[in-house]
Order: C-alpha cells, then sequence, then structure tokens
C-alpha cells in the first residue's frame, strides 16, 4: 500500500472513529430552537385558544401570536456532541448549559410541573390585566398550592389555604407575601391569617435563611382570581409564563368591538403581572424567528429583551417594545391607524 493510500486510510477512520465518539458521547447541553406558534384570537385543534362565557364577545381577525422555544436535551435525556455541534453552527438555535434551564436543585419533572403551574399563573395574571386595561372590576385572593417539605410552612400551612393577610396587612397578590416574607430576618416569625374551609384562623411560621441570603418559608401560592365571567385558555402542550402579554391582549381584542390587529398578523412575548406589567422572558432569539416563519411582521419585545433582540432580529419583522400593556394596546391602535411612530427598541 502507498503512503498516500495508507495517509488517506488513517485520516477516514480517525474520522470514522470521531462520527462514532461524536454520536455516542452525551454532554450536559441543551438545544433551543423556535417552537410553535399559537395565535390567542384563533384555534388549536378546532377550539379557540381563548373562550369568554357569561360576557359579550366581538369577532377579531389577523393574529395576536404567542411564540415558544423547543428544547433538546437535558436530564435523562442527553444530547450527543454531534447534535450540539450542529447546533452551535446554526444560527437560528442556540446550545446553553443544563443548568441554565434545569437547575441542580430540581429535577426535570420539577420543571415541568412549576412550567404548568406558572403557564396557569400567566394565563390568570393576563387575564387580570386585560380587566384593569379595561376598567373591569373584578376580587382577588392568594391561595396555597404547595409547602415544601421540610421547611417552616410544611405542616402549617395547607393546600387551599386562602391568605387574606400577613403580619396583619391584607394580601394583594403573591409578590406582596413574597415580599414580606423576604424583607424579614430569618428566624422571625410571620402571622398568616387564612380562610381554610369555613373557618378563619391565623397560623403562625418562622422565617429560614433562603437563596441570596433572603428569608423565606417555603410556600407556593397561586392567585386565584373572582372574575365576573369565565375565560377559559388552552394552548395545549406548553408551559411558563412568557405568553401572558399575547395572552391579555387576544382578551382584550374579543372584549371590544372592532379588529385590535386591523387583519395584521402580530406576535410577542413576553411576562404580564395583573397591573399589566410587561416582563423578560428567555429564548428571544428563536421566538422572533419562529414569529417570522409564521408569517407575523411585527413583534413585541418586553423592553428588558430590547437589546438582546436588536441583536438577532429577522429581516422583514418590526421590533417594538412593551413596558406594559397599555403602551402595548396602543401601538396596535397606531399600527391600525398606519402610523409609524411606533415605541422602538434600543441597545441600551
Amino acid at each position: 500500500m502507498s503512503r498516500r493510500a495508507l495517509t488517506l486510510l488513517v485520516a477516514g477512520f480517525m474520522v470514522l472513529a470521531l462520527g462514532v465518539v461524536g454520536a455516542l458521547m452525551k454532554v450536559p447541553y441543551v438545544v433551543l430552537s423556535p417552537g410553535p406558534t399559537e395565535n390567542t384570537i384563533g384555534e388549536v385543534d378546532k377550539k379557540p385558544v381563548i373562550s369568554i362565557t357569561d360576557r359579550q364577545t366581538y369577532p377579531t381577525d389577523g393574529a395576536l401570536s404567542l411564540v415558544t422555544v423547543a428544547y433538546q436535551g437535558g436530564p435523562g435525556s442527553r444530547i450527543d456532541l454531534m447534535t450540539a455541534l450542529r447546533g452551535w453552527l446554526d444560527p437560528n438555535v442556540a446550545v446553553v448549559p443544563e443548568e441554565t434551564i434545569f437547575p441542580e436543585s430540581r429535577t426535570a419533572k420539577q420543571v415541568e410541573e412549576e412550567n404548568t403551574v406558572e403557564m396557569a399563573n400567566s394565563q390568570d395574571s393576563a387575564t387580570a390585566a386585560a380587566l384593569t386595561e379595561l376598567g373591569i372590576k373584578y376580587g382577588t385572593a392568594v391561595t396555597v398550592v404547595t409547602t415544601e417539605k421540610g421547611q417552616p410552612a410544611d405542616g402549617k400551612l395547607l393546600k387551599g389555604d386562602e391568605i387574606n393577610a400577613i403580619d396583619g396587612k391584607k394580601v394583594t397578590d403573591t409578590e406582596m407575601v413574597q415580599g414580606t416574607v423576604r424583607a424579614l430576618k430569618a428566624g422571625t416569625d410571620v402571622v398568616f391569617n387564612v380562610t381554610r374551609g369555613k373557618e378563619t384562623l391565623d397560623v403562625t411560621v418562622k422565617t429560614t435563611q433562603g437563596d441570596q441570603g433572603r428569608s423565606k418559608v417555603g410556600l407556593s401560592m397561586q392567585a386565584k382570581y373572582k372574575f365576573p365571567f369565565k375565560v377559559s385558555i388552552s394552548v395545549g402542550d406548553v408551559g411558563g409564563p412568557s405568553a401572558g402579554l399575547m395572552f391579555a391582549l387576544g382578551i382584550m381584542d374579543k372584549l371590544t368591538p372592532g379588529s385590535m390587529t386591523g387583519g395584521k398578523s402580530i406576535a410577542g412575548t413576553g411576562t404580564i403581572t395583573p397591573q399589566g406589567e410587561v416582563g423578560p422572558i428567555g429564548g428571544i432569539a428563536q421566538k422572533m424567528v419562529g414569529a417570522k416563519k409564521a408569517g407575523a411582521t411585527v413583534f413585541f419585545a418586553p423592553a428588558d429583551n430590547c437589546a438582546e433582540a436588536l441583536k438577532s432580529v429577522p429581516d422583514g419583522l418590526r421590533l417594538v417594545k412593551a413596558e406594559t400593556l397599555h403602551q402595548a394596546a396602543q401601538a396596535l391602535e397606531s399600527i391600525r391607524a398606519g402610523k409609524t411612530d411606533l415605541p422602538a427598541c434600543s441597545s441600551r
């Protein structure tokens, strides 16, 4: 065999060996890619994404689409090296360390469960934000979802308890309870006034040291709203809180005469508070790609994501900054009227 043939043979064998190693070697990374895009004023599986009963609704057109990120990998189903390498070469895909999506302190199942709870919370917050923006009154209650085993609240506060007050202050939302607890020193008694069944009682819980030096009691809560009519949201197997803004806009569109989109295809992302504040999300680059593929021409981005979004916004997709639901609704009005002066993202 000639030296050249031997060199080619050895090189070929090495390439094959590297290919086999790449296909078999698992790595602790997760591949993020554009996920499904759903029109909040449309249908999924022939069922409306947003259904409203016991209240007059109005026809809509165009699209107010939520966008998602699909992931591949994670604990128990790690990707191989070749998949990671292909992801690093694809500009529409992000490859991130596994702990970015699945913190070491939580299992994959726990992360999925948290995403499900966050999705339910975001739907309620979106309804509250939409009704607040439209001036429709509603009531609020904060209920206990779970308590952390071995933590101070375990066995004292029970699932379904409705928290009326904390240290004598009326509870308005989950953030108020969290803020009160975190502001206390570890080891401090905090009094929860709760309704349990037909009984109202005070429950004293001692705070303990939590993450980043903040106090906690080991409590998971959910805002339970008392709306004057029923709003149901169904988007299938989608989790997390990042569709809040688009849910709120979709609800507003259905509750008001005329089309908020003017027939245009609009997408966006962002968490939402009951007061209508829009918060940052992850995976915005992949979400913009998904929006563009779905035919969107305008994309609402949370203000805190603007700098990142500007680096990878697809051609033909107009980026609009959304700090609040009110600002987003006003931007839609301007788009409908053909105006070009819209809240713009900046790199700062």
